[in-house]
């Protein structure tokens, strides 16, 4: 696999994402980096536009530390636009397309640009909250909104992206280090409101370069990127795993369940990253004698229940599978590769990233025992290895990195042979009458039932206990299944301790998900349980509560 500079692992003082464009500019400027479809696009060609589109930019008064921000749609000019605004020491970020209103508008004036990059499929949004905003200039990468109207943008200056530095001069580029914020991605805001984290060059490299080793990335890999831009796994994942390893990525608009594989054939991709429900989505489809007739040699999927690992790795004809467990904060912390070298034990996430140190501790920042629950809790080795705070918010820096190790928010035990598991994000983990419940081993149980394709486990507040929660399940069944609410209970009932059987569960059509396959369960909870929920007291269900079967270590 190839690293820009040689020596960059060693000496990362001036690595940097433009380290590696320049590079691969030079050397192999016929190669092609970006492909979508029409669009096809070298190095070299790559190169040209981000010193054009960065000579627009720095001509409508873009300077280092300014911040740019991007309301796309998953969009190819993406890529050499962020790396434009990185030439000028500036700082891009992608805001959630899905966003309107209020929500909009706070992430506008969070993020303070006074430049936004945004296209006709969002324009008429972004017009609506820009009076909320220090917006004064819109770069428009289609003039025309989704409807086919042009969109008053009232007084600001507005700019076609294709006209950006046309007649006007380049500009040098300024000196950058690898510590520099590159970039700023907004938290999910499922907890409270969205926070920006503030990524370092090193920090995206870091990430891709883990990614490329765990993937035997080899000249000529093709990676399929099909998640939104707004979230950091596209960009480390996909994008710059291929900017740092001088490959080719292929850029589609969105996840398709029906298209995916064709899209795969369509580009030639050896490697691709999907999150949350996405590879389970294809899981379910019907199987086809040429399944694994694709070109895909790599796949990080995250996660991957243990008890279709090795069935999906066959049916697709994948030699190499990579999941783990990061965040933005820090995208790469825990790591598994499943391509036959190590024995995971049965829901093993992986082991800690080489680079950083792992602590699992409790709310007294006391460190747990082996196999007990406790918050992962980090401390790099070096710097610019996690992020750089969060943007405009020390307070919510200073209580993050408290004692002096980052507090992750998420829980996890490590077993007796080094092995670190996920538990649950520390505000779903579900405490009644003194015992504590992962929504995640709830999911995983219920999600063994033959009925069961989707499943989100959360607390409701319980109406004896004003300060604890009752659990409840929202299930959706496979087409073509049933399963009643008290057949489900009595699955859990047989599989699991009797005190993680639900008190209320709802069989519904759907979940509400994230684009990026995270389940909104704020909206559960707001939801709560309706006159249709299946309540276990209610109805009389009878908990068994002998010992649950042992379960089988294979």
């Amino acid at each position: 696999m190839n690293d820009a500079t040689g020596s960059a692992r060693h000496d990362i003082t001036h690595r940097t994402l433009l380290t590696y464009l320049d590079r691969f500019a030079a050397e192999r400027p016929d190669t092609v980096f970006v492909v979508a479809d029409e669009v096809r696009w070298t190095y070299g060609e790559v190169h040209d536009r981000v010193r054009r589109i960065a000579a627009g930019l720095h001509a409508l008064g873009v300077q280092r530390g300014d911040v740019v921000s991007l309301l796309l749609a998953s969009d190819p000019i993406a890529v050499p636009l962020v790396l434009a605004v990185n030439r000028l020491g500036a700082i891009w970020t992608p805001v959630n397309t899905d966003y309107r209103g209020t929500w909009l508008a706070d992430t506008l004036a969070d993020a303070g640009s006074g430049v936004l990059v945004v296209d006709g499929a969002h324009v008429g949004a972004a017009a609506e909250v820009l009076d909320r905003s220090s917006v004064h200039t819109v770069v428009v990468v289609d003039p025309q909104s989704e409807g086919g109207q042009p969109v008053d943008l009232g007084s600001r200056r507005v700019v076609s992206i294709d006209e950006l530095g046309h007649d006007v001069p380049d500009v040098v580029p300024i000196e950058l280090r690898y510590d520099d914020t590159a970039a700023i991605l907004w938290t999910s805001g499922t907890t409270g409101r969205s926070k920006g984290v503030m990524q370092s060059h090193n920090t995206w490299i870091r990430a891709a370069l883990s990614g490329a080793d765990g993937a035997a990335t080899v000249d000529g890999d093709v990676m399929y990127c099909c998640v939104p831009m707004y979230n950091s796994a596209g960009w480390s994942a996909m994008i710059f795993r291929a900017l740092c390893t001088g490959n080719t990525v292929a850029i589609d608009p969105q996840f398709s369940v029906s298209d995916f594989w064709a899209r795969i054939r369509h580009y030639g991709a050896t490697q691709t990253f999907t999150l949350g429900a996405m590879h389970m989505f294809l899981w379910q489809l019907p199987e086809h004698a040429d399944d694994a007739d694709n070109p895909l040699r790599a796949w990080t999927a995250v996660p991957l229940p243990d008890s279709i690992r090795a069935a999906f790795k066959r049916r697709y004809g994948i030699a190499r599978h990579q999941q783990g467990y990061g965040q933005s904060e820090v995208m790469t912390l825990i790591t598994r590769l499943d391509d036959g070298s190590t024995s995971w034990n049965p829901g093993a996430a992986g082991v800690v990233q080489e680079g950083l140190q792992v602590r699992l501790l409790d709310d007294d920042d006391e460190e747990v025992p082996v196999g007990e629950v406790g918050e992962f809790c980090v401390r790099p080795d070096g710097p610019a290895m996690i992020f750089n705070g969060y943007y405009n918010n020390p307070q919510a820096t200073l209580a993050a990195f408290r004692n002096l190790w980052y507090h992750t928010g998420d829980l996890g035990r490590v077993d007796a042979d080094g092995q670190y598991h996920f538990v649950d994000r520390k505000a779903d983990y579900v405490r009644y009458k003194g015992r504590s419940i992962s929504s995640f081993d709830v999911e995983r149980t219920l999600g063994g039932h033959p009925a069961v394709a989707q499943v989100a486990a959360f607390g409701v507040t319980s109406a004896e206990l004003e300060h604890e929660a009752e659990l409840m399940v929202s299930v959706v069944l496979r087409p073509g299944t049933t399963a009643t609410p008290e057949q489900l209970a009595r699955f859990v009932n047989d599989n699991a301790p009797y005190f993680v059987v639900p008190r209320y569960i709802d069989i519904v059509d759907q979940l509400p998900y994230t684009p990026t396959g995270k389940v909104q369960k704020f909206k559960l909870r707001e939801q709560g349980a309706g006159p249709q929920t299946w309540d276990r007291q209610a109805s009389g269900f009878v908990l068994d509560r002998g010992a649950p079967p042992e379960r089988s270590s294979s």
